[in-house]
């Protein structure tokens, strides 16, 4: 009986790993490669991202803000969130049109400054309001 246990325990605790590695969706399908550890700037990046995707902005904005201070933070990491500052920026209905835009091709340049190759997927460089800014900024001179 008391083997019989173990096994209900032991079945119950990979159960509740497989289960977690899951739901954390930290499993890498691709590689094998399981992580169960992950950094600050990772759960801040992933946050931000999740609050914009749900369109809770207001949540999203000062966690994507404060990443791209954090000295830990990747550069990969804080052009995410500099993309993600920009279309915010682009779509925030408590700025004026002006201001709107300055932000959101600020946020760009941010991000081209880190990564000189940063670029948007065809379907968001075709989005009718950031696309322009972003076009605009991809398409000027570095040297002014």
């Amino acid at each position: 009986m008391l083997e019989s246990s173990k096994n209900i325990i032991l079945l119950g605790v990979c159960a509740l790993v497989l289960g977690g590695c899951v739901s954390l969706q930290n499993c890498s399908e691709s590689s094998g490669e399981v992580r169960l550890l992950r950094t600050p700037t990772e759960f801040m990046i992933n946050n931000g991202i999740k609050y914009y995707e749900d369109g809770d902005y207001s949540a999203a904005q000062p966690i994507l803000q404060d990443l791209v201070s954090q000295k830990d933070a990747t550069k990969a990491e804080k052009v995410l969130a500099y993309k993600y500052l920009a279309f915010i920026h682009c779509i925030s209905p408590t700025e004026s049109k002006e201001l709107r835009e300055k932000m959101c091709r600020d946020s760009f340049k941010k991000a081209f400054e880190l990564n000189p190759n940063f670029d948007l997927s065809p379907a968001e460089a075709g989005h009718p309001v950031w696309g322009p800014i972003f076009s605009r900024v991809k398409n000027t001179p570095k040297n002014k």
